[in-house]
């Protein structure tokens, strides 16, 4: 006998198809026009040889504990032990190192996506656990937008077009008349989203934007990066020599008169230095389009053409997170801003600039301003953290100092490492180098599905279940589904779930009631489900009762409302509506970053050669 649950992955929303307690298969949302095919790998996962099936210890820290041989880790047996135990042994550890070096010898960051549900969301829960434990040495930022994430808040203020709001795609289908793409428009990439989604919305709306006719332009060093339906004029560039392009483009516009002198006038700050590089007046380099062909590989005509067609247009140029996910990243982000800018078009619907088209779903999705479930983590109380790239250097340079974000700050001393949800041997630079760095903790602890590379090189292993052996409520701040998670099957081998072996720990270490609140897995669901509805109330938007939703499997949000136009208010008064920089414009040229006076940045947009590219 068959039977369809509704769940939910970091690829879509689903119905997980059963037969004799046996998940077969998933079939898309309905609401979906475009769902993952992704969705189909899901039942090898949950059935995979590489599950991990019981509580397991490396043998010889089971003899020795912390004195054990970390280069070990990785090459050793493990031993099977009873979660009794496994879970006795972590919070002895647990104690020990808190009691003799303080919360900054544990590292707690675990980054990782973890699952798309938010009550049984390992990363979330690891922090709840040490944080309300007395703190743990966390992670800031991300691998996917890192470098933007710290940047932009200097030049626009804010950070959150990479994870919030940006210009809706039907005011992009309507009043757009040039679409420019740096990094492409890949669908692959737009079939996820942290924490889920009902709809995949990338390519509907590029297919009404080339029904449109609007040109798109798809500048990337892969054709294949931008769908062929959308019949998109593909400019062949060098890897990692945007800004460049963007610098001629910059060049020639200012060349031709085609600036708007009145928005950067009133809307930002550091034109004239500016200026003056693309110009060459400040390092006797002009950038014309024949200086950026010799970089980019682009023939120097089709990049003074560029600049033309940019020209008196509603012109929205988007770049890729992937564009900054490399040596001087955050050159291109800042110059694409600088370029629409100087185009006069921020603010305007269907123009300016954007980021992460192709690269996450959801992106420009209409969707009513709210939040999607989310459990708190609490603060940290000693509010340690290091940037989340610096793990090996953390490892291997305890005490050392660092400079992040204008500061000298120290390396704490870890001798306690717990993952949970993710796996760094899969995200991390210089994989032979965090080897290293790996080897130099007393204990590390990993939590997850399957024997990961962080779970071979551990020295405790605990297993986790699947999203399908549980029931959890999950959804994103960009799309407009908030969606329940049915348990469609029994946890495999004596895999249980991350809620359950967190509150299980906290108990061992007395403080079970903070970490759960006194509430159940259950319990949670429901309550993360009433702080959504609550939120959204304030906004008029109405949901049904939680058992209405639970047997229903969704809620979804209306994309009615105003349509959003990022920056529309900064541009409509900037005084009244100043954006969070030091000057509250667009900063052009940022004086604070100049002040930093770091070797190979300077305090406006450049070209300098990154470490990896193809001369």
């Amino acid at each position: 006998m068959k039977t369809r649950v509704p769940h939910l992955a970091h690829w879509g929303a689903f119905t997980a198809v059963t037969e004799n307690h046996r998940l077969i298969g998933c079939e898309p949302f309905f609401a979906d026009a475009d769902p993952s095919p992704m969705l189909n790998t899901i039942p090898e996962l949950v059935y995979s040889d590489k599950r991990i099936r019981q509580p397991m210890v490396r043998r010889s820290w089971l003899k020795s504990r912390e004195n054990s041989d970390r280069t070990l880790r990785g090459r050793e047996d493990f031993v099977a032990v009873d979660w009794d135990t496994a879970l006795d042994l972590v919070a002895e550890e647990n104690r020990r190192v808190r009691d003799r070096y303080g919360a900054s010898g544990i590292f707690n960051g675990s980054y990782g996506w973890s699952s798309a549900g938010r009550v049984n969301h390992a990363r979330t829960l690891i922090r709840r656990f040490y944080f309300q434990g007395g703190g743990g040495v966390d992670q800031q930022g991300n691998y996917s937008w890192g470098a933007a994430q710290f940047f932009l808040p200097y030049v626009i203020g804010t950070y959150m077009p990479l994870t919030g709001r940006v210009t809706d795609w039907p005011e992009v289908v309507e009043h757009a008349e040039i679409f420019i793409a740096f990094g492409g428009l890949a669908l692959k990439n737009a079939q996820v989203a942290s924490g889920g989604a009902g709809q995949h919305s990338l390519k509907p709306a590029l297919e009404q934007l080339s029904a449109k006719g609007t040109p798109i332009i798809n500048i990337s060093p892969m054709r294949d990066d931008c769908p062929a339906f959308v019949n998109a004029e593909w400019i062949a560039i060098r890897p990692n020599t945007d800004v460049a392009l963007m610098l001629a483009l910059g060049y020639e516009i200012t060349r031709r008169n085609g600036i708007d002198e009145g928005f950067l006038a009133s809307h930002c700050t550091g034109w004239p230095q500016l200026r003056g590089y693309l110009l060459g007046e400040s390092d006797g380099m002009a950038k014309t389009p024949e200086w950026a062909s010799a970089i980019t590989g682009i023939p120097a005509a089709r990049i003074a053409l560029l600049a033309q067609q940019l020209m008196g247009k509603r012109s929205f140029i988007t770049c890729s997170y992937s564009v900054q996910r490399a040596h001087r990243g955050e050159q291109p982000y800042w110059m694409m801003i600088a370029l629409s800018s100087m185009l006069g078009q921020p603010g305007l619907p269907g123009g300016g600039f954007s980021f992460g088209h192709g690269s996450m779903n959801s992106v420009g999705n209409p969707r009513q301003d709210g939040p999607a479930p989310m459990m708190s983590t609490g603060p940290n109380p000693g509010n340690w953290s290091i940037p989340v790239a610096r793990i090996s250097d953390m490892l291997l340079n305890p005490g050392q100092p660092y400079h992040f974000q204008g500061e000298t700050q120290h390396y704490p001393d870890i001798h306690l490492v717990h993952w949970a949800g993710g796996n760094p041997f899969h995200h991390h630079q210089q994989l032979n180098r965090l080897v290293e760095g790996w080897q130099r903790p007393d204990t590390v602890i990993v939590q997850d599905i399957v024997w990961t590379p962080a779970a071979q090189m551990a020295d405790i292993v605990l297993p986790a279940t699947t999203t399908l052996e549980r029931n959890d409520i999950g959804g994103s701040s960009r799309d407009r589904f908030v969606l329940a998670m049915h348990q469609a099957i029994k946890p495999q081998h004596q895999a249980r779930n991350d809620f359950d072996i967190f509150a299980d720990i906290a108990d061992r270490l007395g403080y079970r009631d903070v970490f759960t609140e006194g509430r159940n897995e259950m319990q949670w669901i429901e309550h993360l489900y009433q702080q959504c509805a609550t939120a959204h109330a304030r906004r008029d938007i109405h949901f049904p009762e939680f058992g209405e939703f639970w047997q229903r499997g969704f809620v979804e949000i209306p994309a009615g409302g105003k349509p959003f136009v990022f920056m529309d208010d900064f541009r409509a008064n900037p005084e009244t509506h100043p954006i969070q920089t030091a000057s509250g414009k667009i900063e052009l040229f940022c004086q604070t970053i100049a002040d930093y006076q770091l070797d190979d940045f300077a305090g406006h947009p450049e070209w300098r050669e990154p470490q990896e590219w193809l001369p």
